[in-house]
């Protein structure tokens, strides 16, 4: 009895210390929970999350689709923004910042209202944006013209454009060492931007990482979670640049995130797949889950309060004759949807 009662205190201290989050443990099980609706005609790419205003933004062809996270359904949409690659939300600032790459301008947004309230020139193709809270200026970094675009929130004015050294990908930010940082697809490294002095004064190799696209960041640990197009995921040393941790995931990463309450680290593939991995520590990473999605679905988001992710996925035109290399199959009218994964049942309103 004495040993069983052990075995009782031992098990409850532990629930204990894991401070609820048990569900996120050795068992877990991402899986479907539903879909929501987006419809329209054109492709998508990046998809942002305002977890205090529940709220999920997706980029969509001409325009950003909002969505309500907890009724799942479209509520709205930011209009005129030819191209859109990314969305970037200012909590605190009630402001989100579309990258618009047929226009190379970025739109500033009311979030209450969906409205433009001005847009800012950049360089050509704006894609991954991302704003930084410290010094409150938007990051725009432009694929065409290998540059980023720094914007300051109060007079949505250009105070600084960023050479790079090449083609740029996605984008983290860690306000606390004062740090912006960028893959550069085509040289296989990673740049470190000051926020202060708007300048270059780190260039990082990836060395076993060919074509880093996925980026994102712990920032208690200071570990960048890099997706790699030879399937494989980094974790470096956001202070030195050091590769402290590998493994395998699926092919055609896009989007890469961080859960800093669980610990996981989410990459999104478009052979229909997310490699779900766990930060053990700072030297450590360990695959839990390959969950099953569906082709094409490349590009996510996730969401601080509910721990679920959110992926865009459409159906296809069948491809006749041999398929042209670099060639996207054709999107069908209506077809984008948003697949919800989690790891507790959707309530019956809520599935789509």
């Amino acid at each position: 009895m004495k040993n069983n009662r052990n075995v009782l205190i031992f098990w409850v201290l532990g629930l204990l210390c894991l401070g609820g989050l048990s569900a996120f443990g050795a068992e877990l099980s991402y899986r479907p929970m539903g879909e929501i609706h987006v419809g329209g005609d054109g492709g998508w790419d990046y998809l942002s999350v305002d977890a205090a205003a529940r709220r999920l933004y997706v980029t969509h062809a001409t325009q950003v689709v909002a969505i309500d996270l907890d009724r799942a359904v479209v509520v709205g949409k930011v209009e005129d923004a030819p191209g859109v690659h990314g969305f970037a939300i200012a909590p605190e600032l009630h402001r989100g910042y579309s990258s618009n790459g047929r226009e190379s301008r970025v739109s500033v947004v009311d979030l209450a209202t969906l409205q433009t309230l001005a847009k800012v020139p950049t360089g050509e193709n704006p894609d991954a944006i991302v704003y930084e809270p410290g010094r409150r200026e938007v990051y725009a970094f432009n694929g065409r013209s290998h540059s980023a675009t720094v914007i300051e929130t109060a007079s949505n004015t250009v105070v600084a454009t960023i050479a790079l050294p090449g083609k740029p990908e996605f984008a983290a930010v860690d306000s606390e060492l004062g740090r912006v940082y960028c893959n550069i697809e085509d040289q296989n490294a990673v740049v470190v931007l000051d926020s202060r002095t708007h300048q270059i004064i780190q260039t990082w190799p990836t060395t076993v990482g060919e074509e880093p696209a996925g980026l994102a960041m712990d920032p208690i640990t200071h570990r960048l979670f890099i997706g790699c197009h030879n399937n494989r995921m980094l974790m470096m040393n956001a202070t030195n640049g050091a590769i402290v941790a590998t493994v395998p995931i699926g092919t055609g990463v896009d989007a890469t995130a961080f859960d800093p309450e669980t610990h996981l680290v989410f990459n999104s593939c478009g052979d229909g797949t997310v490699t779900i991995a766990r930060e053990e520590s700072s030297e450590k990473l360990t695959i839990i889950q390959t969950l099953t999605t569906e082709r094409g679905a490349r590009t996510m988001t996730w969401d601080p309060r509910t721990h679920r992710i959110y992926l865009a996925s459409a159906r296809y035109e069948a491809q006749v004759g041999t398929p042209v290399a670099g060639q996207r199959p054709k999107i069908i009218s209506d077809s984008l949807k948003i697949l919800v994964y989690g790891t507790e049942p959707l309530p019956d309103h809520e599935t789509k």
